[in-house]
């Protein structure tokens, strides 16, 4: 008993700790697990997130892309985590988002928004970014509970990751992830890209195009939600654009059509065959 409760003032005191450091708790295996209990509530709620069903967009996406930027030797946990890719048909959000344990999940607006391959490599390093860097995790170490942290730590409840999960998924809310935290997978976005055949900077041209197309403002209804939880798009242009000259890599933009940026195969494999 003795040793049990020095175990919970131990856990107690890194929970405290990670509220103001970022610590945590979660095991490598507890992400995964909980990226499985995600998943599966997705796939039930087949209302609000409909799985596309176009299995040669998808499988493009994951071969030529996704399996592409999973190569680069700054992604560490390729063979820790469960990556996977999947489509939500939905032409109305332009966004992605992803899940602990590899789970990444793109809309149908974005692919029909973006005009390069490119262009949805950048988001999609962005999102392994969320990944690797266990952004949903911290958070929920910091934001969910004390007697929900320990008890998962200690093992006295091997259920607890399928109903934090269950609760969790009401509208995936908790996993909104920090400004600190997209700023930072930018950065590790551009990290990753270097050693692809897709241009590293990649990642700004989706914002370069929601400003051109005048959609960088909060009344703007297909991103409103995503604006109200990500730092500004201008910041983000700017800042990547700073991280590329510091690194001696061409600055870019996503009107760009030529080496590194891929056009043409994003129509022809991609948005021809969107429907």
């Amino acid at each position: 008993m003795k040793i049990k409760k020095l175990k919970v003032w131990i856990l107690a005191i890194i929970f405290i700790s990670a509220c103001s450091t970022g610590i945590n708790i979660f095991t490598d295996n507890d992400e995964v697990n909980l990226g499985k209990q995600f998943d599966s509530e997705i796939r039930k709620n087949t209302k609000e997130y409909p799985i596309y069903d176009n299995q040669e967009v998808k499988e493009y996406i994951d071969k030529n892309i996704f399996r592409e930027i999973l190569k680069s030797p700054e992604i560490k946990k390729r063979d820790v985590y469960n990556y996977q890719i999947e489509i939500i048909k939905n032409d109305s959000i332009l966004n992605a988002f992803a899940l602990p344990g590899g789970y990444i999940y793109l809309y149908t607006g974005l692919l029909k928004y973006l005009d390069s391959e490119a262009a949805l490599a950048g988001v999609i390093g962005h999102e392994i970014a969320h990944v690797e860097r266990r952004h949903a995790t911290q958070r929920i170490t910091a934001s969910y509970g004390i007697s929900i942290i320990l008890s998962i730590a200690l093992g006295e409840n091997p259920s607890q990751l399928a109903e934090l999960a269950a609760n969790l998924f009401s509208g995936l809310a908790l996993l909104a992830n920090s400004r600190a935290n997209e700023d930072e997978s930018d950065e590790y976005s551009i990290k990753y890209l270097s050693s692809t055949r897709f241009y590293p900077g990649a990642v700004k041209f989706f914002f370069e195009k929601l400003r051109d197309d005048g959609l960088v403002s909060q009344s703007s209804s297909k991103i409103a939600t995503f604006l109200s939880t990500h730092p500004d798009p201008l910041d983000r242009i700017n800042t990547t654009e700073n991280r590329l000259k510091a690194l001696g890599i061409t600055i870019l933009n996503y009107k760009h059509d030529g080496e590194s940026i891929f056009k043409e195969s994003y129509k022809q494999n991609i948005l021809n065959k969107l429907n």
